[in-house]
């Protein structure tokens, strides 16, 4: 299958240290772990991994501090077929992030610090217009400024490119951003940060999706972890399913192989709804794998689960 319109992702690479314990230490107590990893993780790195994974045409556009954790990113990036095109900071560090997985249920807690990439600002974006304005697919997230994103979609949405905001981790936006975006892709918890509507059934995440499209958005797709997703315009509203790869070994990273999945499928054509379904089946595979860029399948991988569900 061809790659597709070219696509760029705006974001953050950090080193994830992950922890696996059979739960979460208290303040103050220290208790023993079953075992630890160290590997890429961030956001728009994983996303952009998925998506090189899925034979994208794909560039990530990030600060990386000029250490270990930059070169390891490279490494990463390089392995996923995805051009890096980076800030190096050398006055700063590379991110990195603490993880803690719940060993019986594969859920997380996390914490990030973006290191380098708090320091991409709009003057960076604004001399890298040119790789943003020949994207077919542009896609950012909110663990760099939100300046910086928003100056990236406006920058994308001038120029005709089709925008993904994930709205992750949360955090309270300008209302003016709504209106650059075709597509939001939050998670329940988000979509509640964002419009205030606690999402316990599809229904309300058709309502919390309602209150999104009423700010400017074009589309909302809202992540629903084990129940799939929803596609919510103003036209109509398909619930897609989870598409079950296996038993759940780690939900990290979930969120990135669907935006990931869903940019790359956006970037071949493929028309939303049956987008959606890839990218839950691109999700699906992610987590029945330890790890977040390491869990990324391939086109191939994602192609035989939708035939076979």
């Amino acid at each position: 299958m061809a790659a597709g319109k070219p696509v760029v992702i705006l974001g953050v690479f950090v080193a994830d240290t992950a922890y696996r314990a059979n739960r979460q230490p208290r303040m103050g107590e220290t208790i023993l772990g079953n075992s630890f990893k160290l590997g890429p993780g961030g956001k728009g790195s994983n996303q952009a991994v998925a998506a090189g994974k899925l034979g994208a045409d794909i560039t990530f556009l990030t600060r990386l501090g000029v250490d270990a954790f930059a070169d390891m990113a490279k490494q990463t990036w390089n392995g996923a077929g995805v051009t890096s095109a980076v800030i190096d900071t050398p006055d700063s560090y590379t991110g990195a992030a603490y993880i803690f997985v719940e060993e019986g249920t594969g859920n997380n807690a996390i914490i990030v610090s973006p290191g380098a990439a708090m320091l991409i600002s709009p003057a960076d974006i604004e001399a890298h217009a040119d790789l943003i304005r020949s994207a077919g697919v542009f896609v950012t997230q909110l663990e760099q400024p939100i300046a910086a994103a928003v100056k990236a979609l406006e920058i994308a949405r001038e120029a005709g490119v089709t925008t993904i905001l994930n709205p992750a981790p949360a955090a309270t936006l300008p209302d003016s951003i709504y209106a650059l975006c075709d597509y939001v892709t939050p998670n329940e918890s988000e979509v509640e940060g964002l419009t205030g509507i606690t999402v316990s059934s599809v229904d309300d995440a058709r309502r919390a999706a309602d209150a999104l499209l009423a700010k400017g958005v074009g589309a909302v797709i809202v992540t629903l972890g084990e129940k799939g997703a929803l596609l919510h315009t103003k036209d109509r509203s398909d619930h897609v399913g989870a598409v079950n790869a296996g038993p759940v070994v780690e939900t990290t990273g979930a969120g990135d192989a669907f935006n990931g999945g869903l940019a790359a499928a956006l970037a071949r054509g493929i028309e939303p709804l049956e987008a959606v379904r890839f990218a839950c089946a691109v999700a699906g595979i992610s987590v029945t794998r330890p790890g977040t860029a390491p869990s990324m399948p391939t086109l191939q991988e994602v192609e035989a689960l939708l035939a076979r569900a």
